[in-house]
C-alpha cells in the first residue's frame, strides 16, 4: 500500500493486521522512552487546508516517535491564503524533500487527486477531505472498540458487534469511513438522526433510524458513537433548534441509563456539549473519548510505519 486514501482501501484481513501493527505501537507509547528510529531520514509533511487540533498533533507525534522529521503546513498566513493551488503547494513540498504528505482539505476528493496525478511521488495519507472520508479516525475508533470489547485483541476483528451512529450522517466524513471499515470488519452497523442528515443509501433502509430512543430499544448497541453536528458545512436548516436536536437526538444522563452498562460511547470530537451530548456522558465510565484520541497516535504510527518503512516493504 502507497497512499492511504480510504477505508474501502483495507481487506478485513489487512485491517485486522493494521489494527495489530497499532497495538504494537500502543506498547512503544507506554514505554519510558517513546521512540523508534524506524524512519530516521524520513520527512513528513502535514499539509493542512482546515483547521484541526487533535489529527494534526497526533500526526506529528506519531512521525515524532518514528524518528521521522516533521514539517507542519498550515494554509492560513502561507502563500495558499495568496491564491497559490494545491497542486503548486504540495509539489513545493515535495521539492523540499517530503517522503509522506498528510492532507486535510476541505474539497471532497482532494487526496484522491494528489495522490493519482503525475504532481508529487510523496505517499499520501488522507487526514480528511471536506464531507468525504477520514479513514485514520475510522481506524483508531475500530481499535478502541476492539480494545473495549476484547481481553485478547490480536488478530481479532468486529463480527457480531452492533455500533449506533448517531447525529449528521451526511456531512461526516468519519461516519462515512466507519460505515465502509467497520463494515469489513464485520461489525452490523446502524445510523440513526434527522431524516435530513440521515440518508438512507449508506447502510439501507432498515438500518436507519430517526429517533434516538427508539434507535436504542431497537438496536441495542454495543457502540453508541455520536457526531458533531457540522453547520460550517451545511447550506440550509437541516433541523428547527439546536434545543430541538438535543431534544431527540442529543445522547443525555437518561438515555445513557437506557444503554447496557457495557455499551461504549465514543465521539470524534470536538464535542459540543450540550448539544450532540450532555456532560454527564462525556464524562461517564462509558466513554471512550480519551483513549480515542491515545489511540489516535498508535494509528497513526502503525500507518506511517506501513507506507514509509523499507524494512516493511522488503520484508
Amino acid at each position: 500500500m502507497r497512499h492511504l486514501l480510504s477505508a474501502a482501501d483495507f481487506s478485513h484481513d489487512e485491517a485486522v493486521a493494521m489494527l495489530d501493527l497499532a497495538e504494537d505501537m500502543a506498547e512503544v507509547n507506554d514505554r519510558e522512552v517513546k521512540k523508534l528510529p524506524t524512519l530516521r531520514g524520513k520527512t513528513v509533511v502535514n499539509l493542512f487546508f482546515e483547521d484541526s487540533t487533535r489529527t494534526r498533533i497526533s500526526f506529528e507525534l506519531a512521525a515524532k516517535r518514528l524518528s521521522a522529521d516533521v514539517i507542519n503546513f498550515a494554509a492560513k498566513g502561507s502563500s495558499v491564503s495568496k491564491g497559490e493551488s494545491l497542486k503548486d503547494t504540495a509539489q513545493t513540498l515535495e521539492a523540499m524533500g517530503a517522503d509522506a504528505i498528510v492532507l486535510r482539505h476541505s474539497s471532497s476528493g482532494s487526496a484522491f487527486r494528489l495522490a493519482h496525478t503525475d504532481w508529487v511521488d510523496s505517499s499520501i495519507i488522507n487526514a480528511g477531505d471536506g464531507s468525504h472520508e477520514h479513514p485514520t479516525q475510522a481506524l483508531l475508533d475500530a481499535m478502541t472498540i476492539r480494545q473495549s470489547l476484547n481481553q485478547d485483541v490480536r488478530g481479532k476483528d468486529l463480527a457480531g458487534v452492533r455500533v449506533l451512529i448517531v447525529g449528521d450522517i451526511s456531512h461526516s466524513r468519519v461516519a462515512r469511513s466507519n460505515l465502509l471499515l467497520l463494515t469489513t470488519l464485520g461489525a452490523e452497523v446502524h445510523v440513526c438522526g434527522p431524516a435530513t442528515l440521515a440518508p438512507s443509501s449508506l447502510v439501507g433502509k432498515e438500518r436507519v433510524h430517526y429517533l434516538l430512543d427508539e434507535a436504542i430499544r431497537q438496536v441495542q448497541p454495543d457502540v453508541v458513537m455520536m457526531l458533531r453536528v457540522q453547520q460550517e458545512r451545511m447550506t440550509a436548516s437541516f433541523f428547527p433548534t439546536e434545543r430541538e436536536y438535543s431534544r431527540v437526538w442529543g445522547l443525555n444522563k437518561s438515555r445513557l441509563s437506557a444503554l447496557d452498562d457495557k455499551t461504549i460511547v465514543l465521539h470524534p470530537g470536538p464535542m459540543n456539549r450540550g448539544l450532540e451530548i450532555d456532560a454527564a456522558s462525556a464524562d461517564s465510565k462509558n466513554s471512550k473519548v480519551l483513549h480515542q484520541v491515545r489511540n489516535g497516535v498508535s494509528v497513526r504510527m502503525a500507518v506511517l510505519y506501513s507506507l514509509l518503512s523499507g524494512e516493511k516493504e522488503n520484508a
